[in-house]
């Protein structure tokens, strides 16, 4: 889907702008559809070639149409032509890569998320299975199939397709799988393991969403000063995208306030509801300054939270 390829929103220069302003590190989540941007010259029988007529070239045709209408930001009629070129060819892995992709973006493209009736998470995960069924080695499928497993919280199931990616020395962005895994981990209680892998996705120092759910993982585990810390070193990376995490302006915000920095804490709900007074993290910000209630904001991430902060997966452009 649709910047440096290590940040939270790799290579999503070309993805249509999102609804909420508060979430542009989610960018991260639903930039996989630039991912099979470059196959199209790499296919034999591409639809380059003029009067193409076999199912295979009429397919590739129709997936070029797809990902030229998601970029121009049409992400429905792309759909729409993604999955007729799937129709046309069942073994299209990119067009069912993408597909998936697309899916997911309806999950995150509002404030509503996971609420929204465009977001279909079964199909999502339907046609991740069937790309990853095409090319068993296809790893960025699996990456994308780990992601719509942990929005569906089937943690379990989520973690035991992202545990062989981490160990893949052929995947070139294992920092993607460490943040997935590590997150699935987190969400399904298992907070040790969660923070092992995502000290793991931090190596690629320039992952602000690895950086923000280590600060969430660690403020479960009651660790503040360090969950400060890593939220910081989140809002510290050098992109719009990450400097705009609304949720983790939030979280650094709550943080602070536990460990009396209440000032502070004040600056970063500030911050949160300049993002956007909008949206669920901007109400909840807006909400704590108004009352002066700061001790109150809910330690649970909402539906919404989790969407946002759960689909990383790697982008090629």
């Amino acid at each position: 889907m649709p910047s440096d390829r290590s940040t939270a929103s790799a290579r999503s220069r070309a993805t249509p702008k999102r609804v909420s302003r508060s979430r542009g590190y989610v960018a991260s989540s639903l930039t996989v559809l630039a991912a099979a941007a470059t196959w199209t010259a790499c296919v034999p029988g591409s639809s380059n070639a003029p009067g193409a007529k076999s199912p295979e070239r009429q397919s590739d045709a129709e997936y070029d149409v797809a990902r030229d209408l998601f970029f121009k930001g049409n992400p429905r009629g792309a759909l729409d032509h993604g999955i007729k070129a799937a129709e046309l060819n069942d073994e299209n892995t990119k067009a069912l890569y993408f597909v998936s992709s697309v899916y997911l973006y309806f999950c995150q493209a509002t404030d509503r998320d996971l609420a929204s009736p465009d977001c279909r998470l079964g199909d999502a995960e339907k046609y991740a299975r069937l790309a990853l069924k095409s090319d068993e080695t296809f790893r960025d499928a699996r990456n994308l199939l780990g992601n719509v497993l942990t929005l569906e919280e089937k943690y379990p199931e989520a973690i035991s397709v992202l545990t062989p990616l981490t160990k893949d020395p052929a995947y070139t962005e294992t920092h993607l799988a460490w943040g997935n895994l590590g997150w699935a981990q987190v969400l399904s209680g298992d907070l040790d393991s969660g923070i092992a892998s995502l000290k793991n996705s931090i190596t690629q120092p320039r992952f602000c969403v690895g950086h923000y759910r280590l600060g969430y993982a660690f403020e479960k585990k009651g660790a503040f000063p360090l969950a400060e810390q890593s939220v910081t070193a989140a809002l510290s990376v050098e992109s719009p995208d990450c400097q705009n995490m609304q949720d983790a302006w939030a979280l650094r915000g709550r943080i602070r306030m536990k460990l009396g920095k209440v000032t502070d804490a004040r600056a970063d709900f500030e911050k949160c509801r300049e993002l956007s007074a909008e949206s669920k993290a901007g109400k909840q910000c807006s909400q704590l300054l108004s009352v002066g209630g700061l001790s109150t904001m809910p330690n649970e991430h909402s539906p919404v939270s989790r969407a946002g902060m759960a689909a990383v997966t790697t982008v090629k452009n």
